[in-house]
This record gives structure tokens, C-alpha cells and sequence, in this order.
């Protein structure tokens, strides 16, 4: 199977390393960075720098970019697709993105899953990128736009072969909800964390959970800007949720009501038990 990787970064790159070590498969490399480009072609992570016209020999075409990237190279591409290739997204949000390459794909053969790899490293770029990212890895696949089942099958199977331990069928509404609190929260929280007086002094006074706690606050903020504000309505849901829950810990202390916040503690131990298990 040919195929097409546009976006060269941390996802994609780490993509196209486990797709050539594990596979047979031939990939395809396409980023605006020419010295990306020419790593990854130098250690064997794709076979071939390619360019848009590299699309019609593209079986599979996963679109590595941000949000409003992916649908802009989509659009401007679609007539370059390979008649009934498949296509699936990277994208951290999934509503704006389905809905828009749902519609560009509608009347074509094209058959368009979206996607959302639940994996990645506090830094990004190529450079970072390595093949064993996915391993044991939840991939979200929103095939609501795909009527194929086979497609999603195929799918389903090769992100399976490359590492991936669980394949999660989801809508794209639903995604956006719960990725809200799972994941856009965390980077809420951490980067809120290290906005505290103490974050930049702390040597000596510190363990893992101040490290746990801010591993996240390093990010791309570009990039989290766009997928928080594609999913601000789930996002501040969420984070209101968490404010009125933290105002529940500062009204025990301020009235110094042990009972309640040993009940907050408890229940949150509790809470973090059944999480483990699902």
C-alpha cells in the first residue's frame, strides 16, 4: 500500500518511522520544511520525498497538520486523490474538522475517517519523533462520515499493526467532549499550575508531583491556542466544572472544616481507583 503523509512532525513523523519499520508499506513524505523532508528520507523514515501530485498514487493519505491546515490542504488537493483512497486526519479536535472534510469528500470516491492518536511528548518537530510512540495507544476513529465499512476495517487493522493497542469508535461530538476533560483540561490545569509563585523556585522543595503535574505546561501554545478555541464550548464546561470543584477544597480550609475535606480527599482517592480500572 502506497502511502501519503502530509505534515512531517512529531505525529506524523513518528507515523511514518513505525509505518517503514513495521510494515511493507511505502510512505510517502510531503512538508512544507525541506530539511525535514530530508531527514526523514535520510533515516529511512519515508522512501520518497513527495509532492501533491504524489496523491494519485496514494492508497492511504493521513493529513498530519493543525486543524485549520488540514482542511485547507484537503480542499485545495481533493481533485489530486487517488479514486477511492482513504483519508484520515490526525487532528486533536474532531467536530470542525469531520463536518468540513465530510462535506469536501461528499460526491467523490475519496472515503474520509477521522482520526485522533492518543499519544505524544511534551516536545514537537521531527527531530522528536520516534516509531515506538503509538505503542499500546488508544487510536479515536470517527468514521460517521464513512459509509464503508471495509475502509474502516482496513483502517482499524493497520493502525493495529503499527502499534496502536486500542482502536475507539467514537463520534466526532462525543470526541470533543470527553478530549475536553481528558486531555485539553490537563494542559489547562498544568499551565495554570506553573502561573504559581513558586514555579521558578523550587529547587530542593520538589518531587514527582510537581513534575507530574507540569509536564503538559510545555507545549506548542500555537497549536493548543487553535484546538482550544475549535472545542471552547466543551473546554470551558469542563474547566468550570474543575473551578467550582477546587472552591470546594478552598472553602474547607478557609473555614477550616476538616470533616469536608477529608471527604474531598476520600472521595477523590475513590475516584481515582475506578478510574484505573476502565
Amino acid at each position: 500500500m502506497n502511502i501519503f503523509i502530509c505534515g512531517l512532525g512529531l505525529i506524523g513523523g513518528s507515523l511514518a518511522k513505525s509505518i517503514s519499520v513495521r510494515t511493507m508499506h511505502t510512505v510517502i513524505g510531503y512538508d512544507t520544511d525541506k530539511e525535514t523532508c530530508e531527514s526523514a528520507l535520510a533515516c529511512n523514515a519515508i522512501r520518497k520525498i513527495g509532492t501533491t501530485d504524489d496523491l494519485k498514487d496514494a492508497d492511504l493519505v493521513i493529513v498530519a497538520l493543525y486543524p485549520s491546515a488540514t482542511v485547507e490542504f484537503v480542499k485545495e488537493n481533493l481533485a489530486k486523490f487517488k479514486e477511492n483512497a482513504i483519508l484520515v486526519d490526525t487532528c486533536g479536535i474532531k467536530t470542525e474538522v469531520c463536518k468540513a472534510l465530510g462535506e469536501a469528500v461528499k460526491g467523490t470516491s475519496i472515503r474520509f475517517i477521522g482520526g485522533h492518536p492518543m499519544a505524544g511528548v511534551e516536545r514537537s518537530g521531527f527531530d522528536h519523533s520516534f516509531a515506538s510512540l503509538f505503542d499500546g495507544a488508544s487510536m479515536i476513529l470517527c468514521p460517521e462520515h464513512c459509509s464503508d465499512c471495509v475502509a474502516v476495517q482496513k483502517v482499524s487493522e493497520f493502525f493495529g499493526d503499527i502499534g496502536f493497542g486500542r482502536i475507539t469508535i467514537s463520534t466526532a461530538d462525543h470526541h470533543d467532549k470527553v478530549i475536553a476533560f481528558t486531555s485539553q483540561l490537563a494542559h489547562v490545569v498544568s499551565s495554570a499550575y506553573v502561573h504559581g509563585e513558586y514555579a521558578t523556585d523550587h529547587k530542593g522543595f520538589s518531587a514527582g508531583s510537581f513534575k507530574d503535574m507540569t509536564r503538559v505546561a510545555r507545549l506548542n501554545a500555537d497549536m493548543w491556542t487553535e484546538l482550544f478555541f475549535q472545542n471552547a464550548e466543551n473546554l470551558s464546561t469542563v474547566t468550570g466544572e474543575l473551578i467550582d470543584n477546587l472552591s470546594k477544597f478552598k472553602n474547607a480550609l478557609d473555614t477550616g472544616n476538616r470533616d469536608a475535606m477529608h471527604t474531598l480527599l476520600a472521595d477523590g482517592n475513590d475516584r481515582k481507583i475506578k478510574s484505573e480500572n476502565i
